[in-house]
């Protein structure tokens, strides 16, 4: 018998006193060390970069909207620059930022939720991309990206009206049953990629493009992304009064998140990684995607803390001077060249959404001073391309912060036309820095 038990009431206050207080503590102390104290931006300091930003984007916000014309009923998003297509994610993310804004500018989240829902065919089938003639085929049928769902949910959630969806209820569930029948996987329970481009993050080798190891690859992405859709859908049918899909839809949600624990998730590595299909073993490279499950508190807190301490927040990883690499310093394929054609590059650069995403997980798990540090660093570099390049790039340089594509070699007429689009959540990022209130992007 142990001569000296633990005191229970001692050991509770003990334990209350750590996750209090010593617990925020040390992850401020960690957060300095990482950053440095002298880097973290006064309030002072973000609503001057704030100022900046708000006075560049009155000219370059204008150039992500364009008029209703042909296929695309409803005025519709694009990146801006030399791209006129409607792009599944881009539209998400530059019609949250819209409507995060400004209330009334919901109509562009919404608008792009129609234009996306007209193009559903009987099969449920939607392209990743559509323009003013019709869905445009990129390597085979390239589905859409799993985010349809969640944009109707967020843009009826900020109006107060899912009376809308009404009409295009069926398509919601249509486009959900068509990737279940085209990129699931009943053996693991788990999504994949149809091409490693489809996920958006064009070179991630961690993901793959090779066209003989085509659906391969169940991914950290598009299995989060997924069970986005899952319970936006069980929030929508909730809201329209559709009782057994609300059961339904959160059933599948609470599935799918389950078995993302059980075949993404490796303690030992303190990581999610993707899996193979064929094998399943897992693709042990630490990219953007690994991070992607934090958005939806996927793993308990301290688990969470531990894979964001290890890997995010490590210099020899995916922390940069400038922002949050895309791909791990330590990987084989880690490089910031300059690439869009035929894939822009994904394997090192910082790209200002994977970013957003990162600080939805840091902020789920407790990192609230990272982002702020994040969000000054970040209007920074788009300040200095704004002043030297006249508009924004695709993607930077994580060791330098130079802007890097499309240059104007790769623009239409050698004249650089920039990139706008999701680039200007940097905007969202300081309003949450000076304020507090982030744009979440909750679907629960």
């Amino acid at each position: 018998m142990n001569s000296n038990p633990i005191n229970p009431t001692l050991y509770r206050y003990a334990n209350a006193v750590f996750n209090r207080f010593i617990f925020p503590l040390l992850l401020i102390l960690l957060t300095s060390h990482a950053f440095g104290q002298t880097t973290m931006p006064s309030k002072a300091e973000l609503r001057s970069l704030l100022h900046e930003i708000d006075t560049a984007y009155v000219r370059l916000q204008p150039q992500v909207i364009r008029p209703a014309e042909g296929y695309l009923r409803y005025d519709y998003l694009i990146p801006a620059g030399f791209y006129k297509q409607m792009w599944d994610w881009d539209g998400f993310f530059i019609g949250n930022h819209l409507m995060n804004q400004n209330k009334e500018n919901a109509k562009y989240l919404k608008w792009w939720v129609l234009n996306f829902a007209n193009s559903v065919d009987s099969n449920g089938y939607v392209s990743g991309c559509i323009t003013t003639k019709g869905p445009r085929p990129i390597f085979g049928k390239f589905a859409m990206k799993p985010f349809l769902s969640q944009g109707a949910y967020l843009v009826s959630k900020r109006t107060g009206d899912f009376s809308w969806l009404k009409p295009i209820y069926g398509k919601l569930k249509g486009v959900i049953s068509y990737r279940e029948a085209t990129e699931y996987d009943p053996k693991y329970g788990l999504f994949y990629w149809d091409i490693g481009v489809q996920s958006g993050a064009d070179n991630n080798p961690a993901v793959g493009n090779a066209d003989n190891d085509r659906d391969q690859v169940m991914g950290c992405d598009i299995n989060t992304f997924q069970l986005r859709e899952y319970e936006a859908m069980a929030g929508i049918a909730k809201k329209l009064g559709r009782t057994s899909d609300v059961v339904y839809y959160n059933r599948k949600a609470g599935v799918l998140r389950k078995a993302m624990l059980k075949y993404l998730w490796f303690p030992k590595d303190e990581s999610f990684f993707n899996v193979r299909r064929d094998d399943g073993k897992p693709i042990k490279r630490v990219s953007y995607s690994n991070f992607v499950p934090l958005i939806e508190k996927i793993l308990p807190g301290q688990q969470g803390r531990a894979m964001i301490e290890k890997y995010l927040l490590n210099k020899n990883y995916m922390l940069a001077k400038h922002g949050f690499r895309s791909l791990s310093r330590q990987d084989p394929d880690y490089n910031n060249t300059i690439e869009i054609i035929p894939y822009s590059n994904w394997q090192g650069p910082i790209w200002i959404n994977a970013n957003y995403l990162d600080i939805i997980a840091l902020r789920n798990y407790g990192f609230d001073r990272t982002p702020i540090w994040l969000a000054a660093t970040l209007a920074k570099m788009e300040l200095n391309d704004i002043k030297t390049c006249g508009s924004m790039h695709e993607c930077y340089d994580a060791d330098t912060g130079a802007p890097l594509a499309p240059t104007a070699e790769e623009s239409p007429n050698h004249v650089f036309t920039g990139f706008v689009g999701w680039d200007m959540l940097v905007q969202d990022m300081l309003k949450g820095a000076i304020t507090g209130k982030w744009m979440m992007l909750d679907v629960r």
